[in-house]
């Protein structure tokens, strides 16, 4: 099996109308080829999504209406994204949300965009078996690692970001098979990633509150870190400390 040090990779990054994958659209696509050395090529294009750009969106990346007018369609710009896809290796940060939103595009242009789950890497995930930054946004992962930040915040800068990232999440690992075995199963987290109790330890967090979030949709990693941490309590372990109002005084 060949060593990571000598496969090339894809990092994907895409920018948004909003949140949706049902009603908001694809307005910037970035990709680079690159080696665990060096950037071998790179694309990048702003895309007219004929579709309005949340507020929430472009107080992230700054793109404007002016920027997209003018700018090629999805469905012309998906053939040549597929080439760059096709039989790669590909990376990117919660990268399967960039995938969804890309085959959403796809479907409603009519275009066979396939991409093999077998043959997708996220940094994300990544991150949470790496454990030791204080969370695991792309900006914090950076910062932790003393990578440069790129300024606007653009699919290109994400994925230069995302790539130094990723260089220094699979220094421990030697071959795919090694990421892949880690990533075949899912991952026990140190810290919640959202909510109330954000940045906070399992271990931290209220009984009552995991009671609830194990009911909800959420990714299989974080479902099984609150399963593992409600096991934990119902064998006694932690549960004192929890459950005592003034442990933590």
């Amino acid at each position: 099996m060949k060593l990571l040090k000598d496969l090339q990779f894809v990092c994907l990054d895409t920018e948004l109308t909003g949140l949706d994958p049902d009603a908001d659209r694809v307005m910037e696509i970035a990709v680079a080829r690159f080696t665990l050395c060096d950037i071998l090529d790179s694309w990048e294009t702003l895309i007219d999504p004929e579709h309005p750009i949340s507020e929430g969106a472009q107080k992230v990346h700054h793109i404007s209406v002016e920027m997209i007018q003018g700018k090629p369609k999805i469905a012309e710009v998906l053939p040549h994204l597929s080439e760059l896809l096709k039989g790669q290796w590909i990376v990117g940060h919660a990268i399967n949300f960039d995938l969804q939103m890309l085959q959403k595009e796809a479907e409603r242009s009519q275009f066979a965009l396939l991409v093999p789950p077998d043959r997708v890497i996220d940094t994300l995930r990544l991150a949470r078996h790496y454990g030791d930054s204080p969370n695991n946004s792309l900006e914090t992962l950076a910062k932790h690692f003393n990578v440069e930040i790129g300024k606007t915040h653009r699919a290109m800068d994400d994925v230069m970001m995302n790539i130094s990232v990723f260089r220094h999440l699979v220094h421990r690992f030697k071959t795919l098979k090694d990421i892949q075995k880690v990533l075949d199963h899912p991952i026990q987290m140190k810290y919640m990633p959202l909510g109330k109790y954000k940045g906070r330890l399992f271990s931290e967090i209220p009984l009552t509150y995991l009671k609830w979030a194990v009911t909800m949709e959420f990714d299989q990693d974080l479902l099984y870190s609150i399963k593992l941490e409600l096991k934990k309590r119902k064998k006694g372990g932690g549960f004192s400390q929890v459950t005592n109002p003034f442990s933590q005084l």
